[in-house]
């Protein structure tokens, strides 16, 4: 498995310097990857936990990480379709590819928070059908002809021209996100690989990842091609203790941890340690936020398994 680590954005350590000194530190250290993701909002009532409580824009942060790295490459996990619209994603996206030499993997999901469907003027139904028309009007304004257009029953883009083009061909690699079945056949119909919950046991994302693959393989596409991710919200800590979860512990824990994923079919997994309050809280102190993200850095380097 390639293995990543999260870009601050969420909490005190998410500030310029440090998110620089982080990209370049993975860089350094072997990482293969540098991850965000998208949350707009965040719940009025603090239910969505600490590191939701407030996130930098996700597209943002990688297009300025790009511009201090030179090999690692970039993604988002996920940006949620329904507060985009694709023609203008596309622009985004494709700016982003450019200037980032090719590096850029992005990460689509539906979301789940009823507020940001609110704040983009969405409504929940027929989500699903307005995911197959978002990546098949993204996937037109990406062909290779001179006149693009699209005209679905969600986005409608009319006879164009789309230039310039994204630096991969024929565009960024594209996962998705979501657990439920149509989902995951949605994910290997259309798309180039899977983003896992990082909620789900081993045996789900095992079984998840056979759905994808199955439903590849029947669409006629190759299901060796397909790329596998799941992010690991780690919690590191000093000592061991009874009944730690999953990627939470010492550095020994964590890494066995995260090598008990290698035989579900996961082919990346990305560290973050957004998700620890006492590194992507509002509330934790910043120098000790970043002193322990370093320790996490060196700990859990690729060089180091």
């Amino acid at each position: 498995m390639r293995i990543g680590f999260a870009a601050p954005v969420s909490g005190p350590w998410a500030t310029p310097d440090t998110a620089v000194h982080v990209a370049r530190s993975a860089e350094d250290l072997g990482y293969d990857s540098l991850w965000t993701y998208q949350r707009v909002l965040g719940a009025a009532d603090d239910s969505w936990g600490e590191a939701n409580r407030g996130v930098h824009d996700p597209l943002v942060t990688l297009s300025f990480l790009a511009a201090h790295t030179t090999r690692i490459r970039l993604g988002v996990a996920v940006l949620v379709m329904p507060l985009h619209t694709p023609a203008v994603l596309a622009k985004q996206l494709t700016t982003l590819d450019l200037l980032s030499g090719g590096r850029l993997d992005v990460g689509l999901g539906n979301g789940w928070a009823a507020e940001e469907y609110a704040a983009a003027g969405v409504t929940t139904t027929g989500l699903g059908r307005r995911a197959d028309d978002f990546l098949a009007c993204l996937r037109a304004l990406w062909a290779e002809e001179p006149v693009v257009e699209h005209d679905g029953p969600f986005y409608r883009v009319p006879p164009s021209r789309f230039a310039p083009g994204p630096a991969q061909s024929p565009h960024p690699p594209l996962l998705l996100g979501g657990s439920a079945p149509a989902a995951l056949r949605r994910a290997g119909r259309l798309c180039d690989g899977w983003i896992a919950s990082s909620k789900a046991t081993p045996a789900a994302i095992r079984d998840a990842i056979a759905v994808v693959r199955d439903s590849a393989e029947q669409a006629g596409r190759d299901p060796a091609a397909l790329r596998f991710v799941c992010r690991a919200p780690v919690r590191l800590r000093p000592r061991p203790a009874p009944d730690q979860p999953l990627f939470t512990g010492t550095a020994d824990k964590i890494r066995a941890d995260l090598a008990g994923l290698a035989d579900t079919g996961l082919t990346e997994i990305f560290v973050d340690p957004n998700f620890d309050p006492g590194i992507g809280s509002p509330d934790a102190p910043a120098d000790e936020a970043a002193s322990r993200v370093d320790l996490l850095l060196r700990e859990l380097a690729p060089t180091t398994w």
